[in-house]
Protein backbone atom coordinates (compact mmCIF):
# COMPACT_ATOMS: atom_id res chain seq x y z
CA UNK A 1 0.00 0.00 0.00
CA UNK A 2 2.81 2.05 0.96
CA UNK A 3 4.43 1.92 -2.76
CA UNK A 4 0.76 3.19 -4.41
CA UNK A 5 0.90 6.32 -2.08
CA UNK A 6 4.79 6.68 -3.52
CA UNK A 7 3.52 5.83 -7.06
CA UNK A 8 0.41 8.42 -6.86
CA UNK A 9 2.62 11.69 -5.95
CA UNK A 10 4.91 10.87 -8.37
CA UNK A 11 2.25 11.10 -11.05
CA UNK A 12 1.12 14.73 -9.64
CA UNK A 13 4.74 15.56 -10.18
CA UNK A 14 4.50 18.88 -12.99
CA UNK A 15 6.45 19.45 -15.93
CA UNK A 16 9.24 22.40 -15.83
CA UNK A 17 8.19 25.27 -17.34
CA UNK A 18 10.55 28.64 -16.57
CA UNK A 19 8.30 31.26 -17.67
CA UNK A 20 5.91 30.71 -15.10
CA UNK A 21 7.86 31.26 -12.07
CA UNK A 22 5.07 33.21 -10.12
CA UNK A 23 2.82 29.90 -10.49
CA UNK A 24 5.85 27.58 -8.95
CA UNK A 25 4.98 25.35 -5.81
CA UNK A 26 7.69 23.39 -4.20
CA UNK A 27 7.17 20.52 -1.76
CA UNK A 28 9.50 19.93 1.01
CA UNK A 29 9.76 17.57 4.19
CA UNK A 30 11.00 18.52 7.93
CA UNK A 31 14.20 16.12 9.30
CA UNK A 32 13.70 13.45 12.48
CA UNK A 33 17.07 15.77 13.94
CA UNK A 34 14.99 19.12 14.04
CA UNK A 35 12.57 21.53 12.23
CA UNK A 36 15.56 23.60 11.13
CA UNK A 37 16.27 21.17 8.39
CA UNK A 38 14.11 21.84 4.99
CA UNK A 39 14.48 18.53 2.89
CA UNK A 40 13.13 19.73 -1.09
CA UNK A 41 10.87 17.06 -2.34
CA UNK A 42 9.53 18.27 -5.80
CA UNK A 43 8.83 21.42 -7.42
CA UNK A 44 5.19 21.97 -9.02
CA UNK A 45 5.89 24.59 -12.00
CA UNK A 46 3.42 23.40 -14.66
CA UNK A 47 1.94 25.83 -17.25
CA UNK A 48 -1.17 25.11 -15.90
CA UNK A 49 -0.55 28.21 -13.62
CA UNK A 50 -0.89 28.71 -9.94
CA UNK A 51 -4.21 27.23 -8.41
CA UNK A 52 -2.78 23.50 -10.49
CA UNK A 53 0.34 23.63 -8.98
CA UNK A 54 -0.91 24.81 -5.39
CA UNK A 55 -3.43 22.02 -5.15
CA UNK A 56 -0.80 19.37 -6.79
CA UNK A 57 2.23 20.23 -4.30
CA UNK A 58 -0.88 20.16 -1.63
CA UNK A 59 -1.98 16.58 -2.69
CA UNK A 60 1.20 15.31 -2.80
CA UNK A 61 1.63 16.34 0.32
CA UNK A 62 -0.56 14.66 2.18
CA UNK A 63 -0.26 11.61 0.70
CA UNK A 64 3.13 11.50 1.88
CA UNK A 65 2.30 12.25 5.25
CA UNK A 66 -0.48 10.16 5.02
CA UNK A 67 1.70 7.17 4.88
CA UNK A 68 1.96 4.68 7.87
CA UNK A 69 5.23 5.64 10.02
CA UNK A 70 6.24 8.89 8.45
CA UNK A 71 7.33 11.07 11.53
CA UNK A 72 8.37 13.73 9.39
CA UNK A 73 6.16 16.63 8.37
CA UNK A 74 5.73 17.86 4.73
CA UNK A 75 4.35 20.82 3.40
CA UNK A 76 3.89 23.57 0.12
CA UNK A 77 5.88 27.29 -0.16
CA UNK A 78 5.15 29.44 -3.28
CA UNK A 79 8.44 29.42 -4.72
CA UNK A 80 11.14 27.67 -6.45
CA UNK A 81 13.12 25.32 -3.93
CA UNK A 82 15.04 27.63 -1.31
CA UNK A 83 17.20 26.38 1.34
Amino acid sequence: MKINYVIAATLLLASCSPWEQEGIYTLYRGSLIGDDLRVHVATFDSMNGNGYNQENCRIAADLFQRQPSVAVRYWCEKGSYRK
